[in-house]
């Protein structure tokens, strides 16, 4: 087993797991989220109808916000949106049917919700996957990367005029702790290169490819805390939560930690803290955060960090190939 596979695992069982997310809860300010009114605000929650944008959805809804959950599927995107509404005597809660891996669609969503709505408080870009079979979508790119990775930015890219628009902004993006086992690969940012030219098609293993993007999402937004400081970033780290997506694409992984794995609220106890408290001052914009505290994003001897050109290379990588959807 590599070094940084097993240094990572041992972080993980002291910090990601449920036991990490107690004995981190002991230090959160009690009650801060309890009397915050969110009447008014707008938030758009990818990924909204399972798992951790569910438990998102659900509690931004309990604060009166107005909200809008992009899914893939209708059905259980609306089995979902009734869930919420019952849970939260909120009414004001909206489907959005968006394939995040389509970046034509991410795009017209776009452009249908900024016509409509002039403002967005809060953007939480939690939609994800892990495909471990080497999958295409209609534009012939790898479906993980253009998920997790051009999903990401054709959305938040295309949607920061109407953040700008809005009191306190905020921009959180679900990343993994599962980036901290890779370096960004700036040029080739859908890894063509290391994952079909020099493996093949049948070596295609999804996880370092999802590690990889959530490496991305970091990044990006660092990099785009830089240029928006108008506007809140942060990434952050749900640590091992017990999800639909995790059982699915993980299976073996879940048996292994079955009990020890997070709930989904405490999976999204930090998102749900990012886009609600009044004390994001006391933080710098483009952070990466575990358990509502800035987190390390590297591990210790491990070659993983980025110098400034790289990380610029990269978003010119991502631009270029966002451009051909942006208003499409």
């Amino acid at each position: 087993m590599p070094f940084r596979t097993i240094g990572f695992f041992v972080k993980g069982m002291r910090e990601f797991t449920k036991s990490g997310y107690e004995k981190a809860a002991k230090h959160f300010e009690p009650n801060e989220l309890e009397a915050i009114d969110l009447t008014g605000k707008r938030i758009i929650i990818t990924g909204a109808n399972s798992g951790l944008g569910l438990s998102c959805s659900l509690a931004f809804a309990k604060k009166g916000t107005e909200v809008h959950m992009v899914c893939r599927n209708p059905q259980r995107a609306e089995q979902a949106r009734q869930q919420v509404v019952n849970e939260s005597n909120n009414s004001n809660v909206h489907v959005h049917i968006v394939d995040m891996s389509e970046p034509k669609e991410v795009s017209a969503f776009c452009s249908a919700f900024s016509k409509q709505y002039p403002s967005l408080n809060v953007l939480m870009n939690n939609a994800g996957c892990m495909v471990n079979t080497r999958t295409l979508n209609s534009e012939g790119m790898e479906v993980n990367f253009a998920t997790n990775s051009l999903g990401t930015y054709i959305l938040t890219s295309a949607l920061l005029p109407i953040l700008q628009a809005s009191d306190d902004p905020r921009v959180i993006t679900v990343s993994s702790g599962g980036m901290l086992t890779e370096k960004l690969n700036a040029t080739d940012p859908e890894l063509k290169q290391v994952v079909y030219e020099e493996s093949g098609k049948n070596a295609f293993d999804g996880t370092p490819v999802y590690a990889q993007n959530k490496r991305q999402q970091v990044i990006m937004t660092e990099m785009w805390a830089a240029k928006h400081p108008e506007i809140f970033f942060a990434a952050m780290h749900p640590g091992w939560a017990d999800t639909p997506a995790v059982e699915t694409s993980m299976p073996e992984f879940h048996r292994r930690l079955s009990g020890r794995l997070r709930s989904p609220d405490q999976g999204a106890d930090t998102a749900i803290w990012l886009g609600m408290t009044k004390h994001l001052h006391k933080f710098g914009s483009g952070l990466f955060f575990l358990d509502r505290k800035p987190a390390d994003q590297h591990l210790p001897l491990i070659r993983t960090k980025s110098t400034p050109a790289e990380k610029e290379a990269f978003m010119a990588k991502m631009k270029e190939l966002a451009e051909p959807f942006i208003g499409v």
